[in-house]
């Protein structure tokens, strides 16, 4: 279709149960609003526990800080799993393409992942983290070029780069390449200048651009205590963004409440943008610069069966 509706839907996580609750209450309202896409804020499901160090020090770890990671692992979800099938349901009953943050468990490793949901598809794809940032390390494992993934839909290609990735110039300029027209931000970052990236990057890549932020109430609303951290000032006080190609917003940003933005794109503009900038087509040197991209999976043991080795 030309003209769509998107959305980004700004909640804040609690426990995953609950979590996957708060978000199917949104969604008679998802459908009053005829939306075709709604982009979830990163790590939704499982939770992003912003101030929490898991019993970190330099050259040694505390017992009890294990005991805390294990219960932020518990909160974690299997891809594919039982949360995902609640929503590829959610996704068919809404008629909405899906793009959503999650904590991912794979072995005794966690990953901060995007999903892709298709109304009539279900899950086709996940995007992993590439680089956790600061000390997100301690919990979370990198992703490599295997899940980069731009889908092709009736809406337009759509792709997503998570929180601070989209501060990372090669990866854009990779999913540039990739034909993506719909750029999906999942993000905990509440700040003023991720407003400014988000409108960058739309004009960069003269494409539409779609950030859903967490919204978190203060530690003292919340009950929590955060070394440092006024208790009245919200957690993550949110900052969900629509922008168009031309870098202009089209909705939000909506800042220390939850709920939903929406816009009306026109999947067109795109060619209009790009009239005078196409970054990876007529504005491209590639005489002068190149780019390879990696994308085979990274594993860090290999098995050979040696019963189809060829022997001379």
């Amino acid at each position: 279709m030309t003209i769509s509706t998107v959305a980004a839907l700004q909640l804040g996580s609690t426990d995953t149960t609950s979590t996957v609750q708060k978000i199917m209450s949104y969604e008679q309202e998802i459908i009053q609003l005829g939306c075709d896409l709604v982009v979830l804020p990163e790590a939704i499901l499982g939770g992003y526990p912003k101030g929490e160090s898991f019993g970190t020090q330099l050259g040694y770890r505390l017992p009890t800080g294990r005991e805390t990671f294990l219960n932020y692992f518990d909160q974690a979800i299997e891809v594919p799993g039982e949360e995902t099938l609640a929503l590829a349901e959610f996704s068919a009953r809404c008629k909405i393409h899906l793009v959503i943050g999650v904590i991912e468990k794979s072995g005794s490793s966690l990953y901060c992942t995007a999903l892709f949901f298709d109304p009539k598809h279900g899950l086709v794809g996940k995007h992993r983290k590439l680089m956790p940032t600061g000390t997100e390390r301690l919990i979370w494992g990198m992703g490599d070029g295997s899940t980069l993934p731009v889908f092709d839909t009736t809406l337009g290609k759509i792709g997503a780069a998570i929180c601070w990735e989209n501060h990372m110039p090669l990866l854009r300029t990779a999913m540039y390449a990739k034909g993506i027209e719909i750029w999906c931000a999942p993000t905990v970052d509440e700040r003023d200048i991720w407003q400014a990236s988000m409108r960058h990057i739309a004009h960069e890549g003269r494409n539409f651009v779609i950030s859903a932020c967490q919204y978190q109430p203060s530690p003292k609303a919340s009950g929590r205590q955060l070394e440092g951290w006024d208790e009245d000032r919200a957690m993550i006080r949110g900052g969900s963004v629509i922008v168009d190609p031309m870098g202009e917003v089209l909705a939000g940003p909506l800042y220390n409440q939850e709920g939903l933005i929406t816009a009306q794109i026109n999947i067109k503009d795109i060619v209009k943008a790009r009239y005078d900038f196409d970054v990876v087509g007529h504005y491209a040197r590639p005489d002068v610069f190149s780019l390879n991209v990696d994308e085979a999976q990274k594993n860090s043991v290999n098995f050979i069966d040696s019963t189809k080795l060829k022997v001379d």
